[in-house]
């Protein structure tokens, strides 16, 4: 298992940006897909972006195309969402997680949630 921990969440105003990190401890992340997830008040966690281990096949939720940008540093062991263009709508806790595949759907995720990263975007 591969603690992971969220960082870079905030406030922001609509149209604005942040870009999360998702920092990884352990020998194994470079070989490991790894996404990002989702979950507003009162809502299902969702899937938000997943990014293959080699870095070269990203997916992402139609909600985000064009908007969100998922990348990672092997070397660094760390995943980041860089989020432009934000919406009230993407206010949520923002999760990482290690998947089994980076190919929607990811129906499960290799260990356990960490603790999130809140984004509050104000209209």
């Amino acid at each position: 298992q591969v603690p992971l921990v969220e960082s870079g969440g905030g406030l922001v105003q609509a149209g604005g940006s942040l870009r999360l990190s998702c920092a990884a401890s352990g020998r194994t992340f470079s070989t490991d897909p790894m996404a990002w997830f989702r979950q507003a008040p009162g809502k299902e966690r969702e899937f938000v972006a997943s990014i293959s281990w080699e870095g070269d096949r990203t997916y992402y939720t139609d909600s985000v195309k064009g908007r969100f940008t998922i990348s990672r540093d092997n070397a660094e062991k760390t995943v980041y969402l860089q989020m432009n263009s934000v919406k009230p709508d993407d206010t949520a806790v923002y999760y990482c997680a290690v998947v089994f595949s980076a190919e929607p759907p990811i129906r499960a995720i290799r260990g356990t949630w960490g603790q999130g990263t809140q984004v509050t975007v104000s209209p």
